[in-house]
């Protein structure tokens, strides 16, 4: 019997059997962009992540096996374009549904719901995009927001347009909002959750009412993860809207919504 031979196998087969478990136990990097400036979604306090949509995606991979997870702040116009890119895994920066998205990206369960609403001085309650025909807004270019002003306007060129102004990504929501008290844009519309925490936050003199048109579809006021759609991001989305059930049956969607909006504005599982 040649030692020699038997001794080099077992140390080859060593050397294999760890090299095996090692990669078994790599886990997948999941980056997460987010623009750290839509509260109560996400925020940066002292330089930590915060914010319902941080502490969801945490609660997600929380004792995750697989994926190990990262955030990272970049400007919001760069979050899809990283998707695209590939240098991102998943995207959550409360993002709502609309048609052009869904044609690129896929969605996860809704985590949770609010409703269009638009900020105005004090007095003034707009509750329809008729109410602000004719007045001026400032929204993000490709933003669910500019989306649904351009289809108003196109929809009724019988009336007066909204003068709508699209601003760069630095002009975060507490300046535009503070824009309409100095009397340089006439509305905002964003969601009323978000709306109503910075209005309280930066003690503005607005006045926040909900819109009763319905501006899309039955998917209006929810809001979503989202991912590539590609083979990785299908595996991602199954694993994320599996443990956004048991979030959703155990209360911590609830017990996370009230933490951060002061209310239960979560999803419920079906």
């Amino acid at each position: 019997m040649n030692w020699k031979k038997i001794l080099v196998l077992l140390v080859s087969f060593g050397a294999l059997l760890v090299s095996t478990t090692a990669y078994a136990d790599k886990k997948i990097q999941v980056t997460v962009p987010t623009d750290s400036d839509t509260k109560p979604f996400t925020y940066k306090e002292d330089g930590k992540f915060k914010g319902y949509d941080i502490e969801v995606v945490k609660a997600i991979f929380k004792g995750s096996k697989k994926y190990d997870l990262t955030f990272k702040t970049i400007p919001f116009s760069s979050i899809l374009t990283g998707l695209d890119a590939g240098r991102y895994q998943m995207a959550a920066n409360d993002f709502n549904y609309n048609e052009e998205r869904a044609e690129k990206y896929l969605f996860s369960d809704p985590i949770s719901k609010s409703n269009y609403a638009i900020a105005a001085k004090d007095g003034k309650n707009f509750d329809s995009l008729n109410a602000v025909s004719g007045k001026s807004v400032e929204v993000y270019s490709g933003s669910n927001y500019a989306q649904i002003l351009e289809n108003w306007n196109k929809k009724h060129s019988d009336q007066k347009p909204i003068d709508i102004r699209y601003v760069a990504n630095s002009v975060t929501l507490p300046q535009r909002l503070q824009n309409i008290e100095k009397g340089n844009v006439d509305f905002l519309i964003y969601d009323a959750i978000s709306l109503k925490t910075v209005i309280k936050d930066q003690d503005l003199s607005l006045t926040v009412t909900d819109v009763e048109d319905k501006l899309g579809t039955d998917k209006d006021g929810l809001e979503f993860l989202l991912f590539p759609k590609d083979e990785e991001g299908k595996a991602l989305q199954k694993f994320v809207n599996k443990r956004i059930k048991v979030l959703q049956k155990n209360g911590t969607l609830s017990k996370l919504s009230q933490k951060y909006f002061g209310g239960d504005f979560s999803t419920k599982a079906k």
